[in-house]
């Protein structure tokens, strides 16, 4: 791969193209499915996973545009707001977390990061960061040097970090896999793929019917491009919730295989996955690519609400 001159910023310790891992497992076995890890959790020790390249954009948009402030929303434990504040340290970029929740949650693992990182941070009720879209509300946070990023970093700018994604691999799989919330990393990779390769989304959260709505927006192309589609009934409870069963099953399949998972986003794909093998949606003889999304930093603020 050429060197990317967008990507000084978000470069320093990145590893790219992040690894492949093959994954052996008895159900895989059974219905003969090749199973590759994309290791995007090892992109970068803070700014990993789809944060990595979904940031990368618009952090050079910011640079191109004379933006010296990155503000954008999160919950108190958010990976994005952890990923945005060390990718503005990293950058010399100025940044504001809009926090979801109370002002004790400061002490946490995820924000004392942001803080250390000097991320200020606003703490709004959960009343006002519903209005986080709203054109109106967010006209009190713009300026002329500052850049707002939705949450989850999902806007147009995500697009072309993720669909750098495809072209890291040597070969084309028939299917890949990935958690969403957001839509923007879908979007990407919706974007990014080979017209024959399809992609399977398992959503996270409850009631996940508009994530196809916004990966359209983000990427209108999508509404035409055929090969996506997106599971919604591996929420397991909805977003941040987990079932103890949900959890011990990360836990084996992380012991067996040598895969750290996290029960939010790609433990709970991973989950989703296999249930759509065993029900017969996922065609035996598959390559198939799962891309880790980073992550990983969210088991401390688990462990801190002793969700575990």
């Amino acid at each position: 791969m050429q060197a990317d001159p967008h990507s000084e910023a978000t470069d320093g310790l990145a590893i790219l193209p992040s690894p492949l891992l093959l994954i052996q497992h008895p159900l895989l076995t059974r219905y003969g499915v090749e199973l590759w890890c994309k290791r995007d959790d090892l992109i970068h020790p803070a700014i990993s996973g789809n944060k990595w390249r979904k940031l990368k954009y618009h952090l050079h948009y910011a640079r191109e545009h004379g933006k010296h402030h990155l503000l954008s929303f999160g919950g108190a434990y958010s990976n994005h707001i952890h990923a945005l504040a060390a990718a503005g340290r990293q950058s010399g970029l100025r940044t504001t977390g809009i926090i979801r929740g109370e002002v004790d949650a400061v002490s946490n693992s995820t924000l004392r990061d942001a803080r250390r990182w000097g991320m200020d941070l606003v703490f709004v009720d959960r009343q006002s960061y519903r209005r986080r879209q709203d054109p109106d509300w967010l006209a009190q946070f713009e300026a002329p040097d500052t850049l707002i990023v939705p949450e989850g970093g999902s806007s147009p700018l995500a697009i072309p970090g993720v669909a750098e994604l495809v072209d890291e691999l040597p070969f084309s799989p028939d299917l890949w896999v990935l958690p969403c919330a957001s839509g923007g990393t879908l979007a990407g990779l919706v974007a990014g793929k080979r017209e024959r390769e399809q992609i399977l989304a398992i959503a996270v959260l409850k009631g996940g019917g508009f994530i196809a709505d916004e990966v359209r927006r983000l990427y209108p192309a999508a509404a035409t491009r055929l090969g996506w589609r997106i599971a919604l009934d591996h929420h397991d409870g909805g977003y941040a919730r987990f079932s103890p069963a949900l959890w011990q099953w990360v836990q084996d399949f992380s012991a067996e295989t040598g895969l750290p998972l996290e029960p939010i986003y790609s433990g709970k794909a991973m989950w989703g996955l296999f249930r759509e093998l065993e029900a017969g949606r996922v065609a035996p003889g598959s390559r198939i690519v799962f891309i880790h999304t980073g992550g990983m930093q969210g088991l401390a603020g688990l462990r801190e609400q002793r969700r575990f």
